[in-house]
């Protein structure tokens, strides 16, 4: 479960991923939907039984502050005197902003043993392959945090079944993805279900992805997650189908 806290590196890197993902002008952040986004995340963490780190609460509480701010009514007087409520939170994330894209250009620079590889196909074997976008583990907890949001719609409509193991909804998962093509990943989960067997199927995921059964796919960066039965030919150039 501590992968969960391995996601982000801190408060400040969810809040840029979130405005990233939207292409949000970080000077001009809309307080609320972020809040609202970012929230969401917590209370996944929550539902999960996670602990958060005190400082993701610290910036919530930050949030919260800076929309109530924004919301009440100011003079011209006050407001020039104050200036935008935003305006240290903008100033953290684009420090961060630059420290993050420092490292990464580092993280960039060719490394022994990690980007160079001795190789030992003959050409007439070689065939022409098309990489699918890695699914970070940040696209996997957006995707799990929407589907939360939609079972909040059947709250009051659940119906009480027996709670399944894990290992009961791994084997479910599996049947669902028999067919051998690319299912939704938000189609694994059955919302009726309530909280509870949203989670259980969440982690029955992550442990079939972690014993190499199954492979979370896109088709690029911020895409929708499909899943599939990992086979042999998962690495051929094999595309995931939208849902229609």
């Amino acid at each position: 479960m501590e992968v969960f806290l391995d996601a982000f590196e801190g408060p400040l890197d969810l809040l840029l991923y979130l405005i990233r993902k939207q292409n949000i002008d970080i000077l001009d952040i809309p307080v609320a939907d972020i809040t609202r986004q970012y929230m969401s995340y917590v209370e996944l963490m929550q539902h999960v039984r996670l602990e958060l780190a005190a400082e993701y609460l610290v910036m919530a509480a930050m949030l919260a502050e800076i929309k109530s701010r924004m919301l009440l009514p100011r003079s011209a007087e006050i407001e020039a005197e104050e200036g935008d409520p935003r305006a240290e939170l903008i100033r953290r994330l684009q420090q961060y902003e630059r420290f993050k894209a420092a490292a990464e250009d580092l993280d960039q620079l060719p490394r022994n043993g990690r980007d160079y590889q001795v190789p030992r196909l003959e050409a007439p074997q070689a065939k022409a392959r098309k990489v699918l976008a890695q699914v970070s583990l940040e696209e996997v907890l957006m995707s799990m945090a929407e589907v939360m949001r939609r079972n909040d719609l059947f709250e009051s409509h659940q119906v009480t079944r027996e709670v399944l193991s894990t290992r009961e909804r791994m084997s479910h998962v599996l049947d669902s993805l028999r067919g051998g093509g690319f299912v939704p990943f938000v189609e694994l989960f059955t919302a009726e279900e309530g909280k509870l067997g949203v989670v259980v199927t969440f982690m029955a995921i992550l442990e079939l992805v972690k014993e190499s059964l199954i492979e979370l796919v896109q088709n690029e960066p911020f895409a929708p997650i499909h899943v599939r039965v990992r086979s042999a030919q998962s690495q051929e150039s094999l595309e995931p189908h939208e849902p229609e």
